[in-house]
């Protein structure tokens, strides 16, 4: 007799972490393991390697916001108004989930977000190093405006981007 086992797709319902909820864990983890890859690639290192539970609970009180997709979490973002810009960093997609759309996704949530707030420009910055990362977000509306460099280095090592959103009623 065979037993035949049934793949259930992933839970990509995207919601709000709110500031005291366990899942900051979770998302912590997510974030840890996804970005572990740019660890040989990239200098300095990431601030990743400083995050805690107790700065993504900071960030939620300053007004940022932790989006997450799915139970079990699969993928996550932080959002921070800004003025006239609402800026999205450590996005993180789940090994194994990468180029199923889901960083598409966080993006439109975000530039929905950022129109819901009356901003104008969706930013992020990325490491000069991972080109990929330019090319994925270049297909997603994104442009290269400037670069940015870390105390203590004399050549750039990120680039700034940033992507218009339309603030019109038919958004």
């Amino acid at each position: 007799m065979k037993c035949f086992g049934f793949m259930t797709e992933p839970d990509k319902t995207l919601w709000l972490i709110p500031r005291d909820d366990a899942a900051l864990y979770d998302a912590l983890a997510l974030l840890r393991s996804s970005f572990q890859y740019m660890d040989a690639r990239i200098d300095p290192p990431s601030s990743i390697h400083g995050l805690t539970v107790g700065g993504m609970q900071a960030h939620c009180r300053k007004g940022g916001e932790i989006w997450a997709m799915g139970r079990p979490l699969i993928a996550c973002m932080f959002l921070t108004p800004k003025a006239n810009t609402l800026y999205l960093g450590k996005l993180a997609v789940k090994e194994g989930m990468r180029g199923q759309g889901i960083c598409r996704t966080l993006v439109d949530h975000a530039a929905s977000r950022a129109a819901d707030l009356g901003l104008s420009v969706l930013e992020l910055e990325t490491r000069v190093e991972l080109t990929e990362n330019h090319r994925v977000f270049s297909r997603l509306g994104f442009t290269i405006v400037g670069t940015g460099s870390h105390v203590g280095y004399d050549r750039p090592t990120d680039f700034l981007l940033r992507k218009p959103i339309s603030l019109s009623a038919d958004n």
